[in-house]
């Protein structure tokens, strides 16, 4: 068996002793993986699904068109009128300096 080390005593472990290693095994696994989970939080993945790229390659996904903002004819008059204050204001100032 692999758990024998000492090979001058070939006897076969007994169940107690075996159920001990397997719990002691188990545990080591539970932090193991504890760990895995602590570096790939780290690396900004996460745990059990994979990287946004091959998600993506096999999900079909439709964009819509982004919806066109519709101004009113006189929220552009506003909007252009203020635009034409601004200018004349900097070319006011420039024109003192």
């Amino acid at each position: 068996m692999l758990l024998i080390k000492n090979m001058a005593n070939p006897q076969t472990p007994s169940r107690e002793i075996l159920e001990a290693a397997l719990q002691g095994l188990e545990q080591q696994r539970q932090k193991l993986d504890d760990h895995i989970a602590q570096v790939r939080s780290l690396l900004g993945r996460r745990v059990g699904r994979p990287p946004k790229e091959a998600h993506a390659a096999s999900a079909v996904v439709v964009k819509k068109a982004p919806v066109k903002r519709v101004l009113s004819a006189e929220a552009r008059r506003r909007i252009a009128a203020a635009q034409k204050r601004r200018w004349a204001a900097f070319r006011k100032n420039k024109a003192q300096a």
